[in-house]
This record gives structure tokens, sequence and C-alpha cells, in this order.
């Protein structure tokens, strides 16, 4: 059925549905307005008008719905509450939660026969960019993610988990890599006369302590930490993307350009907004989609901010997580 006729046969039943409202309102309410009453009855049929068109509304949107695609945005950096991490000028993301929400909302709408995941986001925390992942892949229909300015980090990590990936020629895309770090402020500890005094069970348990210098073997610990972040990382973007793990290695953690991540198997296809709803149609097998943005409430500060403002936070960013101990250690995926 084209978008034009279900229009028409929407409006069609509002219109039937405003017509009956009427009529009910005046049988049970109107008579000539010579008293009070009679002007009361009068508002009273406007109000029947009103609630009939919006009764007749959503019969008209469950029996011939206005979309039959449902589109998520992630957008900035991805975190539990929306804030990401500390980089200066920059703006917070939208809460992982809200995401998660939405596409388990178009996973329960029976209308919604596919999903498209609009990605622009330099990364995030690990288990934030993981839920929305696992909400992607649990969604029954066709996933099609599509990145706008910057698909990088925990944004390729939820892009692996849908069954394509589609971005601009000149997107920015990858950054499959781990980074972890802790502030070393023993030297000037030592120069203000702060002594650092253990009192720990377990060897490492401050390994990472920002008043003291780790010794080799911590440091070996710490890295053997990242090493298995970054295997876990490595082998979930060659499972959702069929990709061979050496290969996955080999880009060492860099961003590329749209048509250079093609070129690497990183991307399925390039094209525009329009080609990705030209392709979800077609894995639909229909002529045209309508697309319904499925939104939850955002913070004004999140809606204004731009995505230029993580470009630079991409390039030197993993998919970042906030397993931030008392000790000052951080890890970013």
């Amino acid at each position: 059925m084209t978008s034009q006729l279900t229009r028409a046969l929407r409006i069609g039943i509002v219109l039937v549905g405003a017509v009956l409202a009427a009529v009910v309102g005046w049988i049970l309410f109107y008579s000539v307005p010579d008293t009070l009453a009679d002007l009361l009855g009068i508002l009273l049929v406007i109000v029947t008008i009103i609630i009939g068109v919006r009764l007749a509304g959503r019969v008209a949107g469950s029996i011939y719905p206005e979309y039959d695609v449902a589109e998520v945005a992630v957008e900035g950096p991805i975190s539990r509450d929306g804030d990401g991490p500390p980089i200066p000028g920059r703006g917070g993301g939208t809460p992982s939660d809200d995401i998660v929400e939405q596409i388990h909302a178009a996973t329960d709408d029976s209308n919604a026969e596919a999903l498209i995941l609009k990605l622009n986001t330099p990364g995030g925390e690990v288990l934030p960019s993981d839920d929305i992942r696992r909400a992607a892949m649990e969604f029954d229909g066709p996933t099609v993610a599509y990145a706008t300015d910057v698909c990088a980090s925990g944004g390729y990590w939820i892009a692996s988990g849908c069954d394509e990936l589609w971005a601009h020629d000149t997107s920015v895309v990858g950054s499959i890599g781990v980074i972890g770090s802790s502030v070393n402020a023993a030297g000037l500890a030592e120069r203000l006369g702060i002594t650092y005094e253990r009192f720990a069970a377990g060897k490492y348990k401050d390994a990472g302590n920002v008043l003291k210098e780790p010794s080799s073997d911590e440091r070996e610990y710490l890295q053997g930490l990242i090493d298995d972040y970054y295997d876990h990382f490595v082998e979930r973007v060659a499972d959702g993307r069929e990709m061979d793990p050496q290969a996955i290695r080999e880009t060492e953690a860099r961003v590329y350009l749209g048509v250079d991540a093609y070129d690497l198997g990183l991307v399925d296809h390039l094209g525009t907004r329009d080609d990705v709803e030209a392709r979800v149609a077609e894995l639909l097998g229909r002529d045209e989609v309508q697309v319904r943005e499925f939104t939850p409430h955002r913070r004004l500060a999140a809606r204004l901010r731009g995505s230029a403002q993580y470009l630079t936070y991409a390039f030197g960013a993993g998919l970042s997580s906030s397993l931030e101990n008392t000790d000052g250690l951080r890890f970013r995926f």
C-alpha cells in the first residue's frame, strides 16, 4: 500500500470519527442555547468532538500506520547518564538507558519491521555501549547502522551488532582499540613531602595509585588488563562483522574516512541517508518505506551540541570505560 493511499485512509477515518463524535455530542448535550445549561451543552459537544478526533486518530494509526521502519539515534559520548568522560569543551550524550528503551519500544512495536541506528558518536563506556549493541541484536527484523559524522570506538562496537553498516565517504570510522591511564604524581608528592603508606589486602589492590611509582610487576598486570579488553573488543567486532581478527588488529586502532573504511571491509556500503532507506526497503521487499524516529527525552545541552566537538576525541579515544577505582586508575575501551 502506497504512503499516499495510507495517508488518505487515515484522514478518512479521522473525519468519520469527527462526524460521529459531533453527532453524538449534539444528541447528548445540545438544544437551543437559551440557558446556561444549554451553553454548557455546546461546550460539551466541542469537547466530545475533540475526544472523538483523537480516538479516531489512534484507531487510524493502529490500522494504517504512517511508518514501517523505526530509527533510533546514538549521538555524542556513550555513557549511562549521558555525561560521558570529562572532556573539556564537549557536551554530553544521550543516556544509554534511554537509547536502549527506545530500541526496545521499536522491538515491541508491530509496525516497525526494520531498525535504523543512526550513529554519530566517538565512543563511550563499555557496558552502556554493549547494552545498546545487545538491544539492537534482539530486534526481530533487519537492522542497519548508519554512520553520519563519527562512528568510532563504542559506536563501532554497536554497529558490529547490526546486519549492515553504512557510512558517508567522509565519515570518520574505526578506533578499534583500548587505552588505560593513571596519573603518576609520585614525584610531585615527594617534592611536597607527601608520603604514601599502604594499607591494603591483595597484591594489586593499589596498583595505579597516583601517589606511588608502579612497579614493573604492576605495569605488567595493568597492561594485561588492557590486552584482555582489546582481545575482547577484537573478538566481538570479528564475530559481528564476519572479519578476520588479524585484519582488525592491523588497523592499529586508527580512524579512517568512510571510503577507506569501505576498502578495508570495516563498512558494508557507502551512501546517503536516501540510499540507506532504499536499502531497507529492498530488505523488506517493497518500493519505499516510511521511517519514524523513536526519540527519548533529551536535555537541552545534548540537543544543541555539535558533532564537530567530538572529532578530536574520536582520534584519540578507544571504546571508553569508566572502570575507575579509588586509586585513580582509569581504563577506556
